[in-house]
């Protein structure tokens, strides 16, 4: 029987036309062994969301610089809800003031990453996320 691998979605919301750091942390996620997805530039909360039901992602990672982390992120987990997507975690990495980290958390973001973020650290958060939430499911189910 094969291993059950976790599925995420790296997703570069809005205008923002740079995407290097989103292909670094989505490569590091690979090599640690789970399976990426990688949508590319420009996406609508509506894509990202309809590309992570479609790929039925286990998280969504949202890569922002562009400043629009307020408005887009939690269109996002709404247009996962809206899907049914409830159960799919989403994590943040970009530009992110620290005063507006409490909001998007608050928004249901489990994590973000600000400049400066260990390759390391996002890989080993991201699994105990991914982890935990597979727990908690078992323990209902």
């Amino acid at each position: 029987m094969s291993e059950l691998r976790y599925r995420v979605l790296i997703a570069k919301p809005g205008l923002d036309g740079h995407d290097r750091g989103a292909k670094v942390v989505a490569r590091a996620l690979r090599d640690a062994g789970l399976e990426v997805i990688y949508t590319g530039l420009h996406q609508t909360p509506a894509m990202i969301a309809a590309a992570a039901i479609q790929e039925d992602v286990d998280m969504v990672g949202v890569s922002i610089l562009s400043g629009a982390h307020n408005h887009l992120v939690p269109e996002v987990i709404h247009e996962l809800r809206a899907r049914g997507g409830d159960d799919i975690a989403v994590f943040v990495g970009g530009i992110i003031p620290d005063h507006d980290i409490a909001g998007l958390e608050a928004a249901g973001v489990a994590r973000v990453f600000t400049p400066g973020a260990r390759l390391e650290e996002i890989v080993t958060a991201v699994q105990g996320i991914l982890e935990s939430r597979r727990r908690s499911s078992s323990e209902i189910g």
